[in-house]
Order: C-alpha cells, then structure tokens, then sequence
C-alpha cells in the first residue's frame, strides 16, 4: 500500500510501500501519479535501481527524451549524469529554474536518483509555482495575464553552472542558443491549476519588451515565488528518487559541498507546449 508523508505546506511528499524495481501495475502507476499531481515532487527512498530499472519507472509516467545540452550514458542516451566532481566550484543547474524552458515543448517532469552524494549538503529546493501564482494580488493576476516571456538557453547565469558539464560531454546543440516564449501565467494541462511560468535561470524579458522594461517586475516575481512558504528541501540519500512536475514547480541544487563528490542520473519526460 502507498503512503505518502507531506514534507512542508506547499509541496513535496515522501512516498513509501512501492519497490520501483519491480514492474508498476497500471493500479500503482495511476496511484502515484495522483500524488505527483496533487503534490508537485514526489520523493522516493532506499531504492536500488539498475539504469534498465530506472528507465522502466520513468516509461510507466511518460516518454523519456534526450537532453538538448549534455550527452547521455552510452547504454542509455536518455540518461544524463548530473555531476560535480571534487575539482570543480560549479554545481549543474544550481540557480532556480523550470527544465529547459527555452525549448518549444518543455518537459512534463523531471527525475533524479542519487548515485554518490557529499558527506554534508548537495540538498535540493524546490517550490511550487501553483502557490506562488494564488498568492499574487488580482491586480498583479489581471497584469499578467496574457503576457509572454522570452527564455533562452544562453543567460549568463545559467550557463555558467553547464560549463563543465559542457566541456566534458557537451552536444552540438550547446553551441547554439535555443530561444522559446511561453505565457508568464500557464495553466496546468492535467489540474487545471495556472502557475507561474517565469524563472531566474532562463528568461529574458517580456516579449514584446526589452530587457531594461522587464527586468523590475521580473526581479519581483524571480523573488516571489521562491518564498519560504512555497517551498521544500530535500535532503539526499544514495538511492534516493525525486520526480518533479516541470509543468508547476522549480527546483534548485544547493552548492554548499565544494570538495566532495556528487553524482545523479536524470530522466526527462517529454511535455507540451505551455498554454
């Protein structure tokens, strides 16, 4: 029998009584992806799985599809190490942002599991943009709405968490930069809910506008909807699974462990156009 343990008011519960190396039945599949809905990330524990096994889980939930940016593993091209190794200051994707929002389809969601972790830190944040949107003004909610915001796999901040990472096992679209524009305000294809749909890691601007114009209004919201009472943190243990809704919730490794070793294997679910 499934349980699930809320982790913090906004998001996140830890989910127990399922083995994801055995096969899901369409019983237990459908039972935690309520949850993944209801909740926004759904955390797993003690769950040893082989990359065959780990590929498995991710099928039961959606299509699983190569990362634009960084090489997958040999075996499993749609599996990409997310890594810091103990030389390194940078820690991949460690700003808050939504999964590649740049590209036209953005994923569903996203999942890690823990490989190695660091003796101390290497927790991720994450926050719900459901909660951040439902506690705006409706001023702000009326001023929003219809907006578009430009994201792009290019801003600086971001880049500089992929460098290397790209420098390692960067693919050709690396080079390049991928542009897209969703609505500042999108409404979940499967809850019905609208969130925010605006991160520090990859947009730009308002469409429409230039970066000066954005830039206070975003900083606004950038600040917003990381809230501590729209948020949870995670801390890691080797095995451990998260799986987050791209769709609702941002999330953001914390980089506190230079010197030490941390290793994750990530799955992304291919999504739909943001509306």
């Amino acid at each position: 029998m499934i349980q699930a343990r809320k982790i913090s008011g906004a998001l996140g519960a830890e989910l127990t009584g399922v083995d994801l190396s055995r096969p899901l039945s369409k019983a237990a599949a459908a039972e935690i992806r309520a949850l993944f809905l209801e909740h926004q990330v759904i955390f797993f524990r003690d769950q040893p799985l082989t990359p065959a096994q780990y590929m498995a889980f991710a099928q039961a939930f959606g299509e699983p599809v190569e990362y634009p940016l960084v090489k997958g593993l040999d075996a499993f091209p749609k599996i990409i190490e997310v890594k810091k190794l103990e030389h390194e200051r940078a820690a991949f994707g460690a700003i808050w942002h939504t999964d590649t929002a740049y590209l036209e389809r953005p994923p569903m969601g996203s999942m890690l599991i823990a490989r190695e972790i660091p003796p101390y830190g290497g927790d991720t944040l994450f926050a719900s943009m459901t909660a951040a949107y439902d506690a705006l003004s409706a001023g702000m909610k009326r001023m929003l709405e219809g907006l578009k915001a430009v994201n792009s796999s290019a801003k600086a901040d971001a880049s500089k968490t992929r460098e290397d990472r790209i420098k390692s096992s960067g693919t050709e679209e690396a080079r390049k930069e991928l542009s897209a524009e969703h609505p500042v305000v999108r409404t979940h294809p499967e809850t019905g809910r609208k969130a925010l749909y605006v991160n520090r890691g990859h947009t730009v601007r308002f469409a429409g506008m230039t970066e000066d114009e954005s830039r206070p209004l975003l900083e606004f919201l950038y600040q917003h909807q990381v809230s501590a009472e729209f948020t949870c943190r995670f801390s890691w243990q080797v095995n451990s699974i998260a799986f987050w809704d791209n769709r609702c919730a941002q999330h953001n490794p914390v980089n506190d462990y230079h010197g030490h070793r941390r290793i994750m294997h990530r799955i992304t679910l291919a999504g739909d156009v943001p509306a």
